[in-house]
């Protein structure tokens, strides 16, 4: 039987002061849960129908702390999709934790990345191409955002996002920095290195020129049409395709 307290624990985690405060996250729908199943993120509580119970009992118990059976409409009302006829899960924050900067392969850079789809759809394309790691800049959308949680389809469990200043941070590494500009040098001509930063700005502006100053190389992916620009998460994809081919 789901608790007042556990109802109230779970409406709260919409809101980005209740996960700092609590270092929780909410993880919804079939997908990103049986994801989360097979990750090592830690699962505090878990919501399940009885169809989705019954299917993966044995996961739920070896990986949940708690976890309660309840109707179609009860996840719906506590979560924050409109249809989810599977399963919700309350789950513990990882540590903020730089990553390595030494033979880590492509690690990409987001300055000020503000909309939360674009952030998960970039996170899924980070785990597409095989990048393990993301630097961003503290005022770029939370990571643990549920439309992130559920853009990224499941890739937030293999892909780690660290929040720092990019000032602080990219001077201090020795990798060759690619920054996506509307000029620079045509990405089709680029000779990318095995490992490198990818820097992307945000979606208005692009990157900001107090960056500018850090990157190696301008980069740019060059226009057949007359689109003003190309949303960032787009642009990401083709960048990280033509670095990896």
């Amino acid at each position: 039987m789901l608790t007042k307290n556990q109802a109230k624990l779970v409406k709260s985690l919409s809101e980005k002061k209740n996960r700092v405060e609590t270092g929780l996250f909410l993880v919804e729908g079939a997908k990103s849960v049986l994801e989360l199943l097979n990750s090592d993120f830690e699962i505090d509580l878990m919501l399940a129908t009885d169809e989705f119970f019954a299917q993966y009992e044995e996961k739920i118990r070896n990986r949940s702390k708690e976890f309660e059976i309840v109707k179609q409409d009860e996840l719906e009302k506590l979560g924050t999709l409109e249809t989810n006829d599977s399963a919700l899960a309350v789950v513990k924050q990882k540590a903020n934790a730089a990553p390595e900067t030494k033979n880590t392969g492509i690690i990409l850079a987001l300055d000020e990345v503000k909309d939360p789809g674009n952030l998960g759809t970039i996170i899924r394309i980070a785990d597409w191409y095989g990048i393990k790691h993301i630097v961003a800049s503290r005022n770029t959308v939370d990571f643990y955002n549920p439309k992130v949680v559920a853009a990224s389809k499941g890739s937030f469990t293999r892909v780690n996002m660290f929040y720092t200043d990019l000032k602080e941070f990219l001077p201090k590494t020795k990798l060759p920095i690619f920054g996506a500009f509307l000029h620079g040098e045509n990405i089709h001509e680029t000779n990318f290195p095995t490992h490198g930063i990818l820097l992307m700005g945000n979606e208005s502006n692009g990157v900001n020129s107090d960056l500018e100053k850090f990157v190696t190389q301008k980069i740019t992916i060059p226009s057949y049409g007359k689109a003003e620009s190309l949303n960032v998460a787009i642009a990401t994809a083709v960048i990280l395709d033509n670095w990896r081919r």
